[in-house]
């Protein structure tokens, strides 16, 4: 069993191997490899859950067995495996169900390249759940932006490439805030691997030195992450990112780009700075105040939008607020139920996009509200896919999206009576703006239309198909059998600290 130590190391390493393969080969045999690499880091990643639940505390991974700081770590415990589990196994359902769209929207002979920047993704989103290094995560978090950014104009359409100037910008604005904080982190503490900067940083924090570089630290790492991640008001690169890609892509950005961002910030906060120096910093506050304010803003532009996939992107940028608004409650419960909804939303957002495709398919290819009309009757999968992904973001009883909220809700009756208040509000107002934009769509996708569009069936697109009843059993799984997804996110948690 002491092997499985090794897997978080091998699924990094086979995904950059498979890039630098794929760039050799054939479209075919380039999404051939990348199926068969993500099925083995998703059992790899099955495997490092089990080694460490089997363990019950962390395990620290010296790279070519050399101590810092020469050497680098890697990190895991219950929650990283978690998360690389989800995120590989929603990224191989995203290119399932995409893939039909992908051959359309891209040139056969450029069909490889794009599947070295899903390599170099996936490994990126990999390094930064495992890797205990500051400077390691940094890299990544470059390689991360530069795939995602091809990512986002592979069609070549001027629509995208204008998309990805835009993300490419806030994104290395982001990056730079990032590079000056983790810069005046090094300087004063003098070290890069997490665990050893925070038995500094605690030191520095007791005896009052370098308090001010401290807290310009704490602040461009969080505003930095948090441009990466479009926590509003930093969203603008978002809509036209989401709206214009490649379906596949726009599953995969929406659902696991910037919740890379937003674990790496979680772990900072842990296993860098630690809760209580964060608390005394006021970044919590802020936070809060951000997150619930993107609950509502998001929801509202998501009304305004006429054309069905911006509507989704701007729905992200509600869902991210959640996500914040755990983090900025500052408390345990608010940071399981944040953990929760990356998961869930993750898992609801991919489904959104792949099915909004397999309707906008049945309208003509026409993607505004009032040609998608009776959608649902000429593509049912998509219907009920895309009925799902809805009732999930409403947050429906049985489905995956009410289980976060439940514990958004729950956990702000443990903070104090004025975060709870306005958490709560922001909570209702946010759910029925939800209510608004999705149950209108889908009673629209299921309005009888007088236009005639083709019918497209089970049978003309299978991996769609399939792809979109795996997602509804995640969604109905997450919802149903929560339990013990929340007990190991706990435990993760607990390990953190």
């Amino acid at each position: 069993m002491e092997i499985m130590r090794n897997f978080p190391c091998i699924s990094i390493i086979l995904c950059m191997c498979s890039a630098i393969v794929s760039s050799a080969l054939p479209g075919k045999w380039a999404r051939r490899l990348n199926v068969t690499i993500v099925l083995a880091v998703i059992t790899l990643s099955g495997g490092t859950l089990v080694y460490s639940l089997a363990k019950g505390y962390e395990t620290v991974y010296k790279m070519g067995r050399f101590p810092a700081p020469w050497g680098n770590e890697i990190r895991f415990g219950v929650l990283e495996a978690i998360m690389a589990l989800f995120f590989s196994g929603i990224l191989l359902l995203s290119v399932l169900g995409g893939s039909k769209k992908l051959k359309e929207d891209i040139d056969n002979f450029k069909e490889n390249l794009y599947f070295v920047l899903l390599d170099l993704l996936l490994s990126s989103l990999l390094a930064l759940i495992y890797t205990n290094d500051l400077f390691t995560a940094y890299v990544f978090v470059e390689i991360c932006t530069i795939a995602a950014c091809g990512l986002i104009m592979a069609s070549e359409r001027g629509r995208a490439i204008e998309a990805a100037t835009r993300y490419m910008i806030y994104a290395q604005i982001g990056s730079g805030l990032l590079l000056f904080g983790l810069c005046i982190l090094y300087d004063i503490t003098g070290h890069l691997l997490m665990s050893n900067i925070k038995t500094q940083v605690i030191i520095l924090a007791s005896s009052g030195q370098y308090h001010i570089p401290l807290v310009i630290s704490i602040v461009f790492i969080g505003t930095g992450l948090a441009i990466k991640s479009a926590l509003f008001p930093f969203h603008a690169w978002l809509p036209d990112s989401y709206g214009y890609s490649p379906v596949p892509s726009a599953a995969i950005l929406s659902s696991l780009v910037s919740k890379g961002y937003i674990f790496l910030l979680l772990k900072i906060f842990y296993r860098v700075f630690g809760l209580n120096i964060i608390q005394e910093s006021h970044l919590f506050n802020i936070l809060l105040i951000f997150g619930l304010a993107g609950m509502i803003f998001g929801s509202v532009s998501a009304i305004l939008e006429q054309d069905i996939r911006r509507m989704i992107a701007f729905s992200s940028v509600a869902q991210i607020g959640y996500i914040y608004m755990g983090f900025g409650m500052g408390i345990r419960s608010g940071m399981v139920a944040a953990v929760f909804h990356i998961i869930s939303h993750a898992a609801s957002k991919s489904l959104l996009f792949i099915s909004s495709a397999g309707l906008t398919d049945a309208s003509g290819k026409n993607k505004t509200f009032k040609d998608l009309t009776g959608a649902a009757y000429r593509n049912k999968i998509a219907g009920a896919a895309f009925t799902t992904g809805a009732l999930s973001m409403v947050g429906v009883p049985l489905f995956s999206g009410f289980i976060s909220k439940l514990l958004f809700a729950k956990a702000a009756f443990e903070t104090n009576a004025m975060t709870m208040v306005a958490t709560l509000v922001c909570l209702a107002i946010s759910t029925i703006l939800n209510a608004v934009y999705f149950l209108k769509t889908v009673a629209r996708i299921y309005t009888p239309a007088t236009t005639e569009y083709e019918t497209i069936r089970f049978k003309d697109n299978i991996p769609f198909g399939v792809a979109c009843i795996l997602f509804i059993i995640l969604n109905l799984i997450l919802g149903l059998a929560s339990d013990p997804l929340v007990e190991f996110i706990n435990r993760g948690l607990m390990m953190f600290s």
